[in-house]
């Protein structure tokens, strides 16, 4: 019923114009096409039935399979580096083949059918493949995802129809934790009967992909490979500056996982560590546009550079601070580094990369963080079963203060030069 009504609202008569727009919905967003709106929504379920699980996953592999933190962070770090690796070849895979919609309905397929796992799940293993599939669901998803966006929009509200689709992303991020803590507390903190019910919002976004969404593709197909070596010589030093700075900042990004379970163990019931996930994508949600806005206005390097300041004093107080009011003002913390960084980053390389190499630029880079990422979710787990949490979020704050400076000096010696 819920789909039914969806796409029936989108369904709704509208405007139609050139092959760089489509139908058009509403009256305060009429110019946004209705793909754009499908594919918002599409996010918004997905990620409901996503935080849903993931809202819960950590203390239910601690507490009910009994594993230890530093599998939490292997599986988690996995999970998220086969996320950004999957980025390179899906992009691509879509331009090769010249459609988009086939990807994005696999990827988006694949997460659904990873969710009945979760609840079934009896040990690491069978939690690592759950995982796994559903990274790689949005890894494939992720890129023809974001290229159809741009394919059905005029270039003069492309940053507007990115902006919806995020906020209704984020909107969904916000919910599955706040439904976890609901069905936690009427399910007497019955996670595996919770995982069930999250395959419900799966099933919806699933469904608004194969009724809702219309293919439409700016591409050509060809045969070029996605990154080739002979060109990685024509990226210039900006680049790697930024990819190195990239890399070092998610070797202190480690996974929210941590947080959830830095708050359990200071006191915070197990039916209300969803709470975790809600207040860090709250500060999220709301700081992320501000900060896109200002990042027209001021150097982009700046924001950055004041984002890290924010994960370092997260980092700290998480490591040293004491009770449960500090440990949730890290969180938030946390939410505010998020919201200068994420976006901040993806323009840096985008100004950093010559056109032509672009996308192999943005492949390149989702390569090496998602590795960097891998490597601190693995690390941060034996640190906290070796010596606890405080060392856990005092390497992290060392991470990010060296990606700090390496930001200080990639500015310092791009000054330097142009003085030269």
């Amino acid at each position: 019923m819920v789909l039914m009504a969806v796409t029936k609202t989108l369904n709704e008569p509208a405007l139609m114009t050139s092959n760089t727009s489509e139908t058009r919905v509403g009256s305060a967003f009429s110019k946004i096409p209705r793909t754009v709106w499908v594919l918002g929504l599409v996010s918004l379920f997905m990620d409901i039935s996503s935080e849903i699980i993931h809202a819960l996953l950590p203390l239910f592999m601690t507490a009910t399979l009994g594993l230890s933190v530093a599998m939490v962070g292997l599986v988690d770090g996995i999970a998220e580096a086969t996320a950004n690796i999957v980025k390179i070849f899906s992009g691509y895979l879509s331009d090769r083949i010249g459609r988009r919609k086939p990807l994005i309905l696999l990827g988006y397929g694949l997460g659904a059918a990873s969710k009945p796992l979760f609840p079934l799940a009896a040990g690491a293993l069978p939690i690592l493949g759950a995982r796994f599939a559903d990274r790689i669901g949005k890894g494939i998803r992720g890129a023809p995802r974001d290229a159809l966006v741009a394919d059905v929009t005029a270039p003069e509200i492309r940053g507007r129809a990115f902006g919806l689709r995020q906020s209704l992303d984020t909107v969904g991020a916000c919910a599955g934790p706040l439904i976890a803590l609901g069905l936690m507390l009427l399910l007497a903190n019955d996670m595996r009967l919770v995982f069930w019910i999250a395959l419900v919002p799966a099933l919806i976004a699933v469904g608004l992909v194969l009724f809702g969404v219309e293919d439409r593709s700016g591409a050509t197909p060809n045969g070029r490979a996605p990154i080739r070596l002979s060109e990685l010589g024509q990226l210039e030093r900006s680049f790697w500056s930024v990819a190195v700075t990239g890399m070092l900042f998610s070797l202190a990004r480690i996974s929210e996982a941590f947080l959830i379970l830095k708050a359990n163990a200071d006191g915070l019931p197990l039916a209300f560590t969803p709470l975790v996930l809600v207040v860090m994508n709250l500060i999220y949600s709301l700081g992320a546009y501000p900060a896109g806005s200002l990042s027209d206005r001021t150097p982009p390097r700046k924001l950055l550079l004041w984002g890290i300041a924010a994960l370092i004093a997260a980092d700290l107080l998480l490591a040293f601070g004491p009770g449960l009011t500090t440990t949730f003002a890290g969180i938030c913390l946390w939410g505010v580094h998020m919201a200068l960084t994420q976006g901040i980053l993806s323009r840096m390389v985008a100004d950093a990369a010559p056109p032509a190499l672009r996308g192999s630029a943005f492949g390149l880079f989702s390569l090496l963080t998602g590795l960097a990422l891998l490597v601190a979710s693995v690390v941060a787990g034996v640190l906290w079963d070796w010596a606890g949490p405080q060392m856990t979020f005092a390497i992290a704050a060392t991470f990010a203060a060296a990606s700090g400076l390496m930001l200080l000096f990639s500015r310092r010696t791009k000054q330097t030069r142009v003085q030269d």
